[in-house]
């Protein structure tokens, strides 16, 4: 292997770059001379008192760590790859109550109780009120461009709705709630973008206000039992479930992991769509199946997570050590030549697609799947139903992010 071309201080984590572009040059750079490579960071910068991580780039080695939490822990350090430097670490080792930066066997227990919102039935019984829901929304941007000679902005109209509102449902929260719900995930996510003008401090206030909402919900749900996945967390007998407080951290999870990540694999699919227009013509007329797994594998929501080594090991050759940090890049795994042919063509078609858009597999493979292609499918039927003559009016607005591939704005126009 040869020594990469790089930039002296390159940081994949650098939330500038990120606002900026997804770098695809440099983890092909990666991909191609030194798949396991040592990121060098001053130390705190990223709220870990170290020097850097690896950065983990290529396919198979992002599935390897991912199936092996044995060697490389979720827990240690969490699974968010870059804070800010001012985090104390008491903010951090908080987090670890959240199930993604759990370990087995306290992850496998979680996981199995909080899986039972997420079965088929459990999908299924949601679809005919998200479908509702997605094409009441796409009719409201239709009104709102009707106003404005045309013109919306996607990512408010229509991309931020029903992913809270998929959230929303599955957890049973009243309609006159929701936009609390989503004005907490928000500022939870968004605390490096100063646009916002959001402190680490408010991210975490959003975060505890969101857990207090939560666990009032599980209380009622325990005094009073329904028909609902609350209930059937916190209040089963007999089958295990989860305290106040663990479920109060699971919505925080699907706060973020869920509505963040759907929000923007529905705002990069529809900027592909329409810098690829032969895709949304084909989308319009077939409606191919294979659609949201490319749309998922092309925005990879998630640019990486990370893991801690457990103990002195070997990746693609390379010596880590026990406590080193571990950045596995989905947007690079996602752009590996070695699985993906022409990787950087946008195809509705493509199959099979083994992404790596929701985890590598292992213990963190998203529990959400099965609902985020739902939600996918669902909206942009009704887009194409509704507005099938969209057509770009701007650049997408990117938001400033060490780890989240989002998009805060997107202008479209009806042609």
């Amino acid at each position: 292997m040869r020594c990469p071309h790089l930039p002296d201080g390159f940081d994949f984590t650098d939330p500038d770059l990120l606002q900026s572009r997804v770098p695809h040059p440099e983890f092909a750079e990666l991909r191609g001379t030194a798949p396991v490579w040592w990121c060098a960071q001053p130390n705190g910068i990223a709220g870990f008192q170290d020097d850097g991580y690896w950065a983990v780039t290529r396919h198979a080695d992002v599935k390897y760590v991912s199936t092996h939490p044995e060697l490389f822990s979720s827990t240690t350090n969490t699974a968010v790859i870059r804070f800010n430097e001012s985090i104390s670490r008491e903010q951090i080792d908080v987090q670890k109550l959240i199930m993604l930066n759990m370990d087995p066997p306290e992850h496998s227990r979680v996981r199995q109780i909080v899986q039972r919102g997420f079965t088929p039935r459990a999908i299924r019984s949601l679809e005919n009120a998200l479908r509702d829901r997605a094409r009441s929304i796409v009719d409201a941007a239709l009104s709102e461009a009707n106003k404005n000679n045309g013109a919306f902005d996607f990512v408010t109209n229509i991309a931020v709705e029903l992913p809270l509102q998929a959230i929303a449902e599955l957890i049973g929260v009243p309609q006159e709630d929701r936009t609390k719900i989503f004005d907490w995930s928000n500022k939870m996510a968004a605390y490096d973008d100063p646009e916002y003008a959001i402190t680490e401090e408010i991210g975490a206030e959003a975060a505890m206000e969101l857990v207090s909402y939560a666990m009032n919900l599980a209380a009622a749900r325990k005094e009073c039992p329904a028909k609902d996945i609350v209930s059937q967390l916190v209040a089963a007998e007999g089958e295990g479930n989860l305290l106040s407080d663990e479920f109060g951290f699971f919505v925080i999870l699907l706060a973020v992991a869920g509505n963040e990540t759907t929000r923007n694999a529905i705002s990069h699919g529809m900027h592909a769509f329409l810098t690829n227009p032969d895709q949304w013509e084909l989308y319009k007329r077939e409606r191919p199946a294979t659609a949201a797994e490319e749309i998922v594998r092309w925005a990879t929501p998630v640019v990486a997570f990370q893991r801690t080594a457990t103990q002195d090991t070997e990746l693609a050759g390379q010596k880590i050590t026990a406590g080193d940090r571990v950045g596995i890049f989905y947007s690079s795994a996602n752009n590996d030549p070695e699985v993906f042919e022409h990787p950087e063509r946008f195809d509705i078609t493509r199959d099979p697609n083994p992404h790596l858009g929701f985890g590598g597999g292992g213990p963190h493979f998203c529990l959400g799947k099965s609902l985020a292609v739902l939600e996918i499918n669902l909206i942009f039927n009704a887009i194409a139903d509704v507005l099938p003559d969209l057509r770009l009016a701007g650049e997408p607005r990117r938001l400033r992010s060490a780890w989240l591939n989002g998009i805060k704005g997107l202008a479209v126009t009806r042609s």
